[in-house]
């Protein structure tokens, strides 16, 4: 596909707008429908589209693999770490309450963490999934 320059131009065009939607789904989850997974799971499909229009390899020098490996982590510890630190603050694991001296805020704090680590990890790994769906079939 390398050659249809149409589709290299549209999906020029079609990637940033997908990657755009993705923090609009990913942040405004908070106050209604949608949210990390979500968010994840579109942000890896504008990284897919970049694999079917320019290539595996192309993909993999934009987006490394090292970097998808930490991407998830560090999503499952953002996650973890915000338990984490509402436990140390006195409440309960996840309690977003304890997060802040005014509940309210600790609960917008503690839900877009969580919802960052969610998409971080989610989009991490869709990609992660599609490249060693596409690495297995080029064998």
């Amino acid at each position: 596909m390398r050659d249809v320059v149409i589709l290299r131009v549209v999906a020029k065009f079609l990637i940033p707008v997908i990657m755009l939607f993705a923090l609009y789904v990913q942040f405004h989850g908070e106050l209604g429908p949608g949210g990390a997974f979500q968010a994840g799971v579109i942000l890896a499909s504008a990284v897919i589209l970049h694999m079917l229009v320019f290539g595996l390899e192309t993909t993999r020098r934009v987006l490394p693999v090292a970097w998808l490996r930490i991407g998830a982590a560090l999503g499952a510890l953002l996650y973890g770490g915000v338990g984490v630190a509402a436990l140390l603050r006195g409440g309960n694991y996840l309690d977003y309450d304890a997060l802040a001296a005014d509940p309210v805020a600790g609960q917008h704090v503690g839900i877009i963490l969580i919802e960052l680590g969610v998409g971080l990890t989610v989009a991490s790994t869709m990609v992660l999934l599609i490249f060693t769906f596409a690495e297995r079939t080029r064998r």
